[in-house]
């Protein structure tokens, strides 16, 4: 057989049509990562705006969502450079073919603008650029799109482009003097409906996007600081429908359903590249380390941002932990510097190399001791219910005693088992996981108990059965204490037997 010894040329590769579908509706399998996608090239705009001094150093960098749930619309509108009439065609229909790579900007793939085309009727992104009096708008139909696709006659890749594109160029009209809008139009109907949802996008962006923290989350300011250290922290104001600017979802106290943690510590910390400089900064708030965080509360699990915008969810970085469980009790986030530690297409993981690796085992310390933290406090909290549960036996029994209701031999069994639960309680006092401030309060608690113990050891000023004939005294106390040893619980058993005595002097 004949060998061929020539290299393909450009005539023998063809790019399929298939490829529109594997950047659209398949790399983004959850609807909400589209906002994600044009948050990120709105930051990029937002930051190209401020380098050429389009924007103020005191303007913020706006990005305005809109949620039509009437018509099934949403637009996503920022004041960043916008793209020049000159320039549309050649940026928005290039795909994979994106001019950002090499530079500062978040994305560089060329393909995350059509993150939502799978998940509407059509996709529209319309801008004007500063000193234009004209808007142009370029659509994406999908339905023409999906109708393409299943047609084995379409063409290739750059004429199905060409057949479900349409480009208008109209008057500015009312329109900003600068600005860049995506419309997904007519969002088809899915089980939560989660693109129109207000609430759900509000959560969503309030962990993805590159917001400022809450007044009332007080360790923000610290963060920021540290952040900004290292360089520009690029923070954006979004709002939904016109709504106050969202925040990120920290707060001073974390919800974790049945009760509240506060967060009482910052670790910050650097990590060095593999060779100089840095690889990222992080943070992690410490609280009480009580259990799991809700997912509701947002701020779960270690989280990891390049360039301000949230990478993956909050199991990203689970690896650090000895138990994966761990990361679910964690707040913090690590901010990406070095640039060869590259998010994948989805932005879901980082791509695997030996500077990511190094990030990861420089994190490992940080989990480890997060770990030991959790199982203190685990451990502290066992021990504080131990605690709780030998004082409030030791009142029970100190109530009874006090009562006067019981034998003399039946007293002093009772003290006994008093001096058991305050032996009990001294035990917790000599562990070492109890912190010192906690161990403090507790010493206070004892030494009430030991007080009461010593007054009531002293014996009861009046027998409560004086109005009792003397002969019948004894059985009433049998019958007292029968009731004691049958219940349950000793609370109630004082209640009734305190009810008897009361009749008994009626």
């Amino acid at each position: 057989m004949a060998r061929d010894d020539h290299g393909p040329t450009t005539h023998d590769v063809r790019i399929g049509k298939d490829l529109l579908e594997l950047v659209s509706s398949a790399m983004y399998v959850e609807p909400l990562t589209a906002y994600r996608e044009y948050l990120q090239n709105a930051a990029d705009a937002i930051d190209d705006a401020r380098r050429r001094g389009m924007l103020a150093a005191d303007e913020p960098g706006r990005v305005e969502v809109t949620l039509d749930q009437r018509e099934r619309v949403v637009r996503i509108r920022d004041n960043g450079t916008a793209i020049p009439r000159a320039d549309v065609l050649d940026r928005l229909l290039a795909l994979g073919g994106s001019g950002k790579r090499g530079t500062e900007a978040r994305g560089f793939r060329g393909v995350g603008r059509l993150a939502a085309l799978g998940y509407a009727q059509y996709l529209t992104f319309r801008t004007r650029a500063q000193d234009e009096d004209l808007v142009t708008e370029v659509t994406w139909d999908a339905r023409r799109l999906r109708a393409a696709l299943a047609d084995p006659d379409a063409g290739d890749l750059a004429s199905v482009v060409a057949h479900v594109v349409d480009v208008r160029v109209l008057p500015a009209a009312d329109s900003p003097p600068r600005f860049f809008e995506v419309e997904i139009g007519k969002i088809v109907r899915q089980r939560g409906d989660r693109l129109l949802d207000p609430v759900a996008v509000h959560a969503y962006l309030s962990q993805v996007a590159p917001l400022p923290f809450a007044p009332q989350f007080h360790h923000g300011a610290a963060i920021v600081e540290a952040l900004r250290a290292v360089g520009p922290l690029a923070e954006l104001q979004v709002t939904i429908d016109g709504g106050e600017p969202i925040t990120r979802p920290h707060r001073d106290a974390i919800d974790l359903g049945a009760s509240t943690t506060d967060i009482h510590e910052l670790t910050l910390l650097e990590l060095p590249g593999m060779d100089g400089g840095l690889a990222a900064v992080g943070w992690f708030a410490h609280h009480d380390y009580r259990g799991a965080i809700p997912v509701g509360a947002l701020a779960k699990g270690v989280r990891v941002r390049a360039g301000n915008i949230q990478v993956g969810d909050h199991t990203i970085l689970e690896q650090i932990f000895p138990e994966a469980r761990f990361n679910a009790w964690t707040v913090g986030e690590v901010h990406i510097l070095d640039r060869r530690i590259v998010p994948n297409g989805r932005r879901d993981e980082f791509e695997a190399n030996t500077h990511y690796a190094n990030l990861v085992n420089q994190l490992s310390p940080i989990g480890r001791d997060i770990a030991r933290r959790c199982r203190t406090s685990s451990t502290q909290r066992s021990k504080l219910r131990e605690f709780e549960s030998a004082g409030r036996e030791a009142a029970e029994r100190l109530a009874v005693i006090g009562q006067g209701a019981i034998s003399d031999g039946t007293q002093a069994a009772e003290m006994g088992r008093v001096f058991q639960s305050v032996a009990r309680m001294r035990k917790v006092l000599d562990a070492e996981a109890l912190e010192e401030g906690r161990r403090a309060t507790l010493e206070n608690e004892v030494a009430a108990v030991e007080a009461e113990l010593a007054r009531v050891g002293g014996g009861v000023e009046a027998d409560p059965l004086d109005m009792v004939p003397k002969g019948e005294r004894a059985t009433y106390r049998k019958v007292f204490e029968l009731i004691y040893e049958c219940s349950a619980n000793r609370v109630a058993a004082k209640a009734l037997v305190d009810r008897m005595i009361q009749r008994l002097a009626e």
